[in-house]
């Protein structure tokens, strides 16, 4: 059955590989053509901090363009990667994904220390296997009185719910390298939280935290997270 509207339109077309192609070029299309049907996830949180500010967008949402003047930045960009599965899957939100400004891990940024507003990430932090290495570069690029802005997973509303919480000390024990990363899981997720959990870490790190949700104000399936450098 279709799943998004280049499904929908596709339906029609009576040949097989005539429309598997058409969805493959229709695609493509939308891909390189983004900048003209952006769509905005409107999050009141988002605009009372991010608003007026230049930063940066780790890993462009799949599902939502929050309207927020930022440079997107990812391991791969979409554009090139139009078959990659993981890639395909993730338009099945919109039957679109945020095209990329900069190639480059999310943990190592090509960035100057203390250069940008804030650092801007949804549904990011827990693909990462060491969370603490990637905040710690997050807070490095921002400007003192910048932000880090993130929107993180909750166990509860997602397909995580049945896994255990990741604790700090494993955190602790990846960033250390006493815990070594199991590379067959590189694109799932490999930690677990709830919205105390990233609150513990942001205490550890030292980091002031001016607000937090429990629940986000778009997809409804995450906890925001607002650090204050």
């Amino acid at each position: 059955m279709p799943k998004n509207i280049i499904d929908k339109l596709a339906w029609f077309i009576p040949i097989r590989s005539l429309r598997n192609k058409f969805k493959i070029n229709m695609k493509k299309h939308i891909i390189n053509n983004y900048k003209y049907i952006k769509k905005t996830a409107n999050s009141e949180i988002v605009n009372k901090y991010l608003t007026g500010l230049k930063g940066i967008e780790i890993g462009g949402a799949a599902y939502a363009d929050y309207g927020i003047d930022a440079i997107k930045i990812d391991r791969v960009n979409i554009s090139s990667n139009i078959n990659n599965p993981y890639y395909l899957e993730q338009t099945k939100h919109n039957s679109f994904i945020q095209d990329i400004d900069i190639i480059a891990d999310g943990d190592n940024l090509p960035f100057k220390d203390n250069t940008v507003d804030f650092v801007f990430t949804s549904h990011v932090l827990e693909h990462f296997f060491d969370p603490i290495k990637a905040l710690e570069e997050w807070y490095r690029v921002t400007k003192k009185g910048g932000y880090i802005f993130m929107i993180i997973p909750h166990k509860e509303r997602t397909f995580d719910k049945d896994r255990e919480r990741t604790t700090l000390n494993e955190l602790i024990g990846r960033h250390n390298g006493s815990i070594k990363s199991e590379k067959q899981f590189d694109d799932m997720h490999h930690s677990v939280w709830i919205t105390e959990d990233i609150l513990e870490l942001c205490k550890y790190l030292n980091y002031n935290v001016v607000e937090y949700h429990d629940m986000d104000d778009c997809r409804k399936d995450g906890f925001i997270i607002v650090i204050l450098k």
